[in-house]
């Protein structure tokens, strides 16, 4: 093995290497002591981890030319790496389950410690629930809070301007390598974001988009955050897999109502009714994370108001009423701006009840029959069923989501429920 590569590139190349998820790279790591640990460890050492033929491949032939590109890309303005280890990575999502060993990041580093909030929703909002997250985006930003989300259309865009209207302080959560904009219609929001807030994704640079990859990143969203605030998701919404994990996570989550009639918001209706906070106002949200946010917004609380025009059947907020007009906020007209293309959801079509497995397809069928002879890892699944370590994870939590998988200890899986 080659003794002249940093440390940071061994982390790199570890991150490349197949088969090695989160859960498999904090269990080498912790083995072998560090990265290089792991490569200069020999065959052997390998071989007592009980280490797949793909990977036994792979550590004495890492990709160097690959992890040359990421270093290219990490000596450029404002890029920057953060491993597990590393003081500057963010407390909080250090102690979620699976927290990812490395970071990429563009812009602003420090803002990745700050106090969040994530917002999400659907990628197809109508004008009430776009204007509903233009305007608390707008005012959590204003009271200190940056905005948390994932870059997609809808929701997540239209949050992201919002915080970007007022402080400049928000985060987007990719679900490709950050050399990359997805989606593409996306590239100014994406360098407006670079600018004064940060971009970061735990995906190395050249990973294209994948369905599986984004209920995986939604947890990165989540953990960043003191909570998730969900505004119109459909009862079949990927944005219910960020508000999943959040409660997994003991984060809080918060949802806004809407019209029992009103299809959009079946998701929240049904988050509410599983004990997320309901949502009027932005009080609603202070009451619960103000005793964890220290930044003095209880003086300005009283100042200035953010209302609904209606408790149940309506979200739509009124104008902000200011008293004190050195807080005025600049609202921008970004709405009509933010393209909806006809996608598809994310993989959001399986959240259906514990007991009705008629919707899954034969590879979820397939995979719960493996975890019928008890616990078992990533990397055994992958082994047994001939699909990829990204593909399972994915399986896995929407398995998860939907009851009938839960983790264990050591990063195994089991089955728990549903028709057997």
């Amino acid at each position: 093995m080659n003794q002249d590569h940093s440390e940071e590139e061994y982390w790199l190349a570890l991150l490349r290497a197949p088969g090695v998820g989160p859960v498999n790279f904090v269990r080498l790591i912790k083995n072998f002591e560090s990265p290089r640990g792991v490569f200069e460890a020999g065959y052997g050492q390998w071989l007592s981890f009980n280490m797949k033929e793909p990977l036994l491949k792979y550590l004495p032939h890492p990709d160097w030319a690959a992890v040359e590109k990421d270093i290219q890309w990490l000596v450029q303005p404002n890029h920057y790496l953060l491993t597990i280890d590393s003081p500057e990575y963010p407390s909080r999502l250090r102690e979620i389950n699976n927290p990812p060993p490395v970071l990429f990041v563009h812009g602003d580093i420090a803002l990745l410690s700050s106090q969040q909030i994530a917002m999400v929703g659907t990628r197809k909002p109508s004008p009430e629930g776009a204007q509903t997250a233009k305007e608390f985006a707008e005012y959590l930003s204003f009271q200190g809070f940056t905005i948390t989300s994932g870059m997609a259309y809808g929701i997540d865009a239209i949050s992201h301007w919002g915080a970007l209207a007022c402080s400049g302080k928000t985060i987007a959560v990719a679900g490709t390598g950050l050399d990359r904009v997805y989606p593409a219609k996306h590239h100014e929001l994406a360098h407006k974001i670079a600018e004064t807030g940060a971009l970061i994704s735990e995906l190395p640079l050249g990973t294209p988009v994948h369905r599986s990859q984004f209920p995986i990143r939604s947890r990165i969203v989540s953990g960043l955050s003191l909570g998730t605030l969900v505004i119109e998701a459909p009862e079949k919404s990927g944005a219910l897999y960020t508000a999943r994990h959040a409660t997994n996570q003991r984060r809080e989550v918060f949802a806004i109502p809407g019209s029992i009639y009103n299809p959009l918001v079946k998701g929240c209706h049904q988050l509410i009714k599983e004990g997320a906070k309901l949502v009027e106002t932005v009080a609603d949200i202070f009451e619960e994370l103000l005793p964890i946010h220290h930044h003095s917004v209880g003086q300005t609380e009283s100042k200035t108001k953010v209302r609904v025009s209606s408790p149940i059947t309506s979200t739509k907020l009124t104008t902000i009423e200011q008293t004190d007009s050195s807080n005025n906020i600049t609202i921008i007209d970004k709405i009509d701006s933010f393209a909806i293309p006809n996608e598809k959801m994310a993989p959001g079509n399986l959240i259906k009840t514990k007991n009705d497995l008629s919707d899954l397809e034969p590879d979820y069928i397939r995979l719960l029959g493996y975890l019928e002879a008890g616990p078992t890892s990533i990397d055994n699944l992958v082994e047994q069923s001939g699909l990829t370590a990204g593909d399972i994870s994915s399986m896995l939590l929407i398995l998860e989501l939907r009851g009938l998988v839960a983790t264990q200890s050591g990063g195994l899986y089991t089955r728990t429920g549903g028709n057997r």
